[in-house]
Parts: structure tokens; C-alpha cells; sequence
């Protein structure tokens, strides 16, 4: 019998995206596919696409649970919170409406935390003790706090209040694109942004992903903190290759339990 792997998913505004992952290497086991998120991205016009990227992978993921992102805030399966997404998710039983619809397990989980623990486990967090902040940087900004090797769901820290604004609508990649900033100007909202977490968090290590941290070379270096400030190893792939962590590890607790 040939080798299965979990599959990981992620939904976002524009695009959803799924691939198996081999988490013995942290990468993914098969190219990934990407379908548009529908206009009406409702629970079930979203299911739907989450199917068809399942039926596409049937032969490689076999039995193995699935892990999903949204980019809400989601506490034991119930959706709190959509943005780029709509609004009817709220109050979604969202892991018994999947689990349902593709008949095995399936762990739910908001984006940036997957892309924490994708970090965490395979990427530029690994091996880190105390506390870090896996920080992405994109339309907002997301974040996942890890502490001692353990994530600290839905921390929403790109939503700070800072300066009279909500943080990200300053400082998030997508105000650096449609204002037109020069990195050394992005890079002082994101210093100002950095350093408020520093004094409430005082972590050890802030990663930081999304798309632009592949050129974490233009305003990195520009940042002066306490802690080291890194760009992300596994960058887009992250979400997906946590989600497929966390969807065996959450599979093994709920197959333990009477």
C-alpha cells in the first residue's frame, strides 16, 4: 500500500489552496492546488471547493484527517470572527459541518495559529523555548503566539489599538502597497508596531511571514528591537503544512477519547 499523508487547506479571501503534507520532512507531498474562493463565500459554497481539493488528493491522503484555515477566530470548532470571508460563518459549528461533509476528522483553525505551528515545528521558530510571535504580514496583519512550544489560539494582536488606530490598518504589507510607502517609511510603523508588542510580550523571537517576508531583506534589517526579528523559512506554505500538523495531532486526541 503506498504512503498517505494528511491534508492541509487554507482558506482565504481570494484563493483556496490544499496540499498534502509529509510531515516527516515538513513539505508538502504533492503539488498544491489552488481553487478561487466563491464570490459568496458562505459555509457551504466554501465546503464545496474543500471537497473537490479532497477528491483531488483521495489516493494520497487515504483516511488522514484534514486541517483547515480560516481567517476567523475559531474556539472548539464554533467560527467567532470573519474577515475576508462572509459573514454567515458566524456561529458555524464549522469541524461538525467538515468532518461531516468529508467523513473523517477534520481540526479547524484560524490562519496566522496554523502558520505559527507550521513555524514552529519546520520552520524558523523550531527548537525555540519561551515565548514567540509568528507575525504575517498581508491584508492585516495575523498573529500566533507560541509559548514554551505550545500556541496560544487566536491572539488577534494585529488588531492593538496603537497610536488611535487598529495596528494593522497602519502598519499591515497591504498600507505599505496602497500608500505607496518607501521601506524606510514601512519600516517605522512596523517599528512602532514591534516595539509596542515587545513592552507588553517580551518574547524571545518574533518570525515574521506572509508573502513580503520573501524580501525580508529590504526592512528587517531596518527594525532595532530586543528580540531577534526574523523573516519566516516556510512563507506561503506555512498555514498548510501547520494545519496538516495539527489535524494528526488533534485526530490521535479525539480517536483516544471514550
Amino acid at each position: 500500500m503506498s504512503k498517505t499523508y494528511p491534508l492541509g487547506i487554507d482558506v482565504g479571501g481570494t484563493g483556496i489552496k490544499g496540499a498534502p503534507v509529509d510531515l516527516d520532512e515538513g513539505a508538502f507531498a504533492k503539488d498544491r492546488v489552488r481553487i478561487d474562493t466563491p464570490k459568496e463565500s458562505t459555509p457551504d459554497a466554501v465546503t464545496d471547493v474543500i471537497e473537490q481539493i479532497a477528491d483531488k488528493f483521495a489516493d494520497d491522503i487515504g483516511d488522514q484527517p484534514i486541517g483547515i484555515t480560516l481567517p476567523c477566530v475559531v474556539t472548539h470548532g464554533v467560527v467567532r470572527t470573519a474577515a475576508n470571508i462572509d459573514r454567515s460563518w458566524i456561529g458555524t459549528n464549522v469541524e461538525d459541518l467538515l468532518s461531516k461533509r468529508l467523513g473523517r476528522y477534520v481540526t479547524v483553525v484560524n490562519d496566522a495559529d496554523a502558520a505559527g505551528v507550521g513555524e514552529l515545528r519546520f520552520g524558523a521558530a523550531r527548537n525555540t523555548d519561551g515565548t514567540v510571535l509568528v507575525s504575517t504580514l498581508g491584508t492585516g496583519i495575523g498573529s500566533a503566539l507560541l509559548i514554551d512550544g505550545q500556541l496560544l489560539p487566536n491572539s488577534e494582536l494585529g488588531h492593538l489599538e496603537i497610536d488611535g488606530h487598529d495596528a494593522e490598518s497602519k502598519a499591515a504589507e497591504s498600507a505599505h502597497v496602497e500608500e505607496d510607502l518607501s521601506w524606510e517609511d514601512w519600516a517605522k510603523r512596523l517599528q512602532r508596531y514591534y516595539s509596542h508588542i515587545e513592552d507588553l510580550l517580551w518574547p524571545d523571537l518574533i518570525v515574521v511571514g506572509g508573502g513580503v517576508s520573501k524580501k525580508g531583506d529590504k526592512f528587517l534589517p531596518l527594525l532595532h528591537l530586543r528580540a531577534p526579528i526574523v523573516a519566516a523559512q516556510l512563507r506561503n506554505a506555512a498555514g498548510i503544512i501547520g494545519a496538516a500538523w495539527l489535524a494528526v495531532r488533534d485526530a490521535e486526541v479525539k480517536r483516544q477519547r471514550p
